[in-house]
């Protein structure tokens, strides 16, 4: 479903559907905001690697100078500049095409991605009003949780600024997709880099579902492993945040499906048709924001390809999803508007 390049990226070969180089490519600009934390190094490190970036603006509260120096030294196309404090958010962002916000508090055992509400909900309005403000044309990839309440408060505050494109605000998703194919794949004993699931509804517990009757190869499992593995996937971030017992939550493979996403986009930029997942304002369920494949173009979301063929089982899940969405959404945008 989604495109593969038979490239690997600088022969470490970090496969998913595509690689993270490609040529003949028009000069790109992008903007980490949050560069300098668990989840901005190692992807300010895999976007370094991809030939599509001119240009890779770190931006952060603290340490941008060494993080973007040490990146500065490996032998690829993009040039590296590290912008710090609010003083600087103008140079970092004027002229990008891509800005993906990684920046944020991690969660820690016991956390909800809701628990980090309070937080992360002020980083990303500060950042989304820079945003409007120096580059309201750029394509903009929100990582920071919780999403299903991060994108609305990104979308309001664009809307107060008079440069709102629905098309263009994405909340990433990919991590979902990501674990999709890999749990299945050790299922089924696939190559991973093979399998392809769809993941729609939202990023956090039971607004996570995996289209698994739409994988592909085809895939089936009994009613229990289904049951189980759709938890497994929706809960895996707390996997992760439970393994490493305080130290963090899932940084290194949220990197790397941040600069899939990231990737994506770019791709889209330079006139390939691209197929990706996120989370976005939508009219295909009750709630107003919802993640589905989605045509990435020059624009943005050129179509949104909508929920397609579900099982039952499935349908239950959005079903489920709906209020707490519902809820999640009108939470961020409460925030925006307060």
């Amino acid at each position: 479903m989604f495109s593969k390049s038979a490239k690997c990226l600088s022969q470490i070969c970090l496969k998913n559907s595509r690689s993270f180089s490609t040529s003949n490519q028009v000069n790109s600009k992008v903007a980490v905001l949050g560069a300098s934390g668990g989840i901005g190094q190692p992807l300010s490190l895999l976007l370094k690697h991809s030939s599509l970036v001119s240009d890779l603006s770190l931006y952060d509260i603290a340490h941008t100078a060494g993080v973007a120096a040490d990146l500065s030294h490996i032998n690829t196309r993009a040039r590296v500049t590290g912008y710090v404090g609010p003083d600087q958010l103008k140079a970092a962002l004027e002229g990008a095409q891509v800005v993906v916000i990684p920046a944020g508090v991690p969660r820690k055992p016991g956390m909800t991605r809701d628990d980090l509400f309070n937080t992360n909900a002020s980083i990303v309005r500060d950042l989304s009003i820079a945003a409007a403000k120096y580059c309201p044309k750029a394509m903009i990839a929100i990582i920071s949780n919780p999403v299903n309440s991060t994108v609305p408060i990104a979308s309001e505050v664009f809307k107060k600024n008079g440069v709102y494109d629905p098309k263009r605000i994405f909340g990433v998703t990919t991590l979902d997709v990501v674990r999709a194919n890999t749990f299945i794949a050790e299922a089924k004993g696939l190559d991973p880099n093979q399998v392809n699931v769809p993941v729609i509804g939202g990023h956090a517990g039971i607004t996570i579902i995996p289209l698994i009757s739409r994988s592909n190869p085809s895939v089936s499992f009994p009613n229990d492993k289904l049951d189980a593995l759709t938890k497994r996937i929706q809960d895996a971030g707390t996997e992760v945040v439970k393994a490493k017992a305080g130290t963090g939550s899932a940084t290194l493979s949220m990197a790397f499906a941040g600069a899939r996403f990231a990737v994506s986009l770019l791709e889209a930029l330079n006139g390939k048709e691209v197929i990706e997942c996120a989370f976005v304002k939508s009219d295909v369920t009750e709630a107003s924001y919802f993640s589905t494949p989605l045509v990435l173009g020059k624009n943005g979301v050129e179509k949104n390809l909508g929920l397609g063929k579900l099982s039952d089982f499935e349908q239950n899940l959005v079903k489920n999803a709906i209020k707490e969405l519902k809820d999640s959404i009108k939470k961020g945008e409460d925030f925006a508007n307060k």
